[in-house]
């Protein structure tokens, strides 16, 4: 099948023909260049993007499908749809001041500030760490026994510990370079931890040219790294661990500062990372949110449940096995032989049974839902536990034997009960999120995918794979080769 069809079919089976539909740039005049195949608002998305999230699926939640295959076509449009409900988020959030958070605008600055602060100590501090055999020795004449044998294991451990001594003199040095001509006033005395509830976030911490680092900024870091340090070691100093952290805090802005006199705040990997961070960030901020303003009183809860109770509630299943033929006196034959031991249920299935697939199952249905059976089988699958041979009974298929080799309890019928309650609860934020974003998209911002290049791009990247697939059956090829190496690798 050609990807123009399979993408059609995977666009009806997901934004055209749902609920939250989008509306479709087919005319010439909205054919879009390149591999933008959507537009939300001003926020482009591409086929590119959209294929470097559907590789990662605990990212996006679904399977990664192979290239050029129907399931990737329908899987595509499944991520389009998350990335479409995703931007107009983004966009809610801006058109809300949520992006004038303080503690967003705070994540955001840090987090722009370590890739700065990383790409300027790659660029212009950090140098290969090197440790002669010299220096291997001498430490080991210095702190070993004199019987102690110089074995591979501790001629490595000792090399690390030279290497880590090494690193930190060169970080002190790195900070004194850093530092010079520059005023840095740290205020140790709003880091004791026996003022952390009385101290007002705008206590300042260190000053350094224009810039001051308040409590607010660092209160949790702070926090943490004094009890991280007494946690690992009792005898560890809280106030030293607090003060490190602050002091590797004042290196991090001034490299970062050093880093944007460099011009390497135009690095395009790094403006790269930094609005898929502001993006991604603001989204899962307003989403938790909007979240919290809907949480469900207890009458709401209830009353939802009620409303969906079958979609909530797991109900009671068993695993079956099944020999179907078709007379009452066959099937009732056949269990006389299995009881007696002359024959298995496998056997009887892979040889006499009538069902589809019997033969190449052994009559392993699988997991059957109570009501999902007709009533006669469902009466006796039921009335069965685990091991237990049934029948004969009658279906319109034929006259069955029935055997269950496992059990799952029904889950989720009593909303007094708590993961019930929790269950519910969450289905139940889940579909208020689900109505506001399609409110979004039917109302506050436009959406178009544009079809001609989402199928123009599958089909070539269908194309692709053929071409690759024949190009690597061609004998002699390259693919061939390769295969070949590794057999011998492998003394095949």
């Amino acid at each position: 099948m050609k990807a123009v069809n399979r993408i059609m079919a995977a666009i009806c089976l997901g934004l055209v023909c749902a609920p939250v539909s989008v509306a479709f740039a087919e005319s010439a005049k909205e054919a879009v260049a390149g591999d933008i195949i959507a537009r939300v608002g001003d926020q482009a998305i591409t086929f590119n993007q959209i294929n470097t999230m559907l590789n990662s699926s605990a990212v996006v939640g679904v399977s990664v499908p192979a290239l050029g295959t129907p399931e990737r076509d329908t899987a595509r449009i499944v991520v389009l749809d998350k990335v479409i409900s995703a931007n107009l988020l983004y966009l809610d959030a801006q058109h809300q001041g949520v992006d004038k958070d303080p503690a967003y605008q705070r994540e955001l600055r840090d987090f722009s500030n370590g890739m700065l602060a990383n790409l300027y100590h790659r660029r212009f501090l950090a140098g290969e760490v090197t440790v002669s055999d010299d220096e291997i020795q001498a430490f080991f004449d210095k702190t070993m026994m004199p019987d102690t044998e110089m074995t591979d294991d501790l001629r490595t451990q000792i090399e690390a510990a030279v290497r880590k001594r090494k690193l930190h003199d060169r970080l002190k040095e790195q900070r004194s370079v850093l530092r010079k001509g520059l005023e840095v006033d740290v205020f140790t005395g709003n880091l004791a931890p026996a003022g952390d509830d009385a101290r007002a976030d705008e206590a300042v911490l260190a000053k350094f040219g224009e810039e001051a680092i308040t409590w607010g900024d660092m209160k949790v870091r702070v926090i943490a790294a004094g009890k991280g340090a007494t946690d690992q070691n009792p005898l560890a100093m809280e106030d030293d661990a607090r003060l490190a952290t602050l002091q590797a805090e004042i290196d991090k802005r001034i490299m970062a500062h050093r880093a944007r006199e460099a011009g390497l705040d135009k690095d395009p990997l790094y403006q790269t990372r930094v609005n898929e961070f502001r993006k991604t960030r603001l989204v899962n901020l307003h989403r938790a949110g909007l979240a919290k303003d809907r949480e469900p009183d207890e009458k709401d809860l209830k009353s939802y449940y009620e409303e969906n109770r079958d979609t909530i509630m797991q109900v009671e299943m068993r695993k079956v096995q099944d020999v179907v033929v078709k007379t009452r006196e066959e099937a009732a034959a056949l269990r006389d032989r299995i009881e007696s031991g002359g024959l298995t249920l496998f056997q009887a299935a892979a040889e006499f049974s009538v069902a589809p697939g019997a033969k190449q199952q052994l009559g392993e249905v699988g997991w059957v839902a109570r009501g999902r059976a007709q009533p006669a089988l469902d009466k006796l699958i039921f009335s069965l536990g685990p091991g237990e041979l049934g029948g004969p009974v009658e279906s319109t298929e034929g006259w069955h034997l029935i055997k269950v080799l496992d059990v799952s309890d029904a889950q989720f019928e009593d909303f007094t009960d708590q993961q019930t309650r929790q269950l519910t609860r969450r289905r139940y934020i889940h579909d208020q999120l689900d109505a506001y974003v399609t409110n979004l998209r039917n109302k506050a911002f436009e959406v178009e995918v544009y079809e001609d290049n989402l199928v123009r791009l599958a089909q070539q990247e269908a194309d692709m794979v053929t071409r690759l697939t024949r190009q690597a059956a061609t004998p002699g090829s390259r693919t061939e080769q390769r295969v070949e190496e590794l057999q011998k690798m492998l003394g095949e």
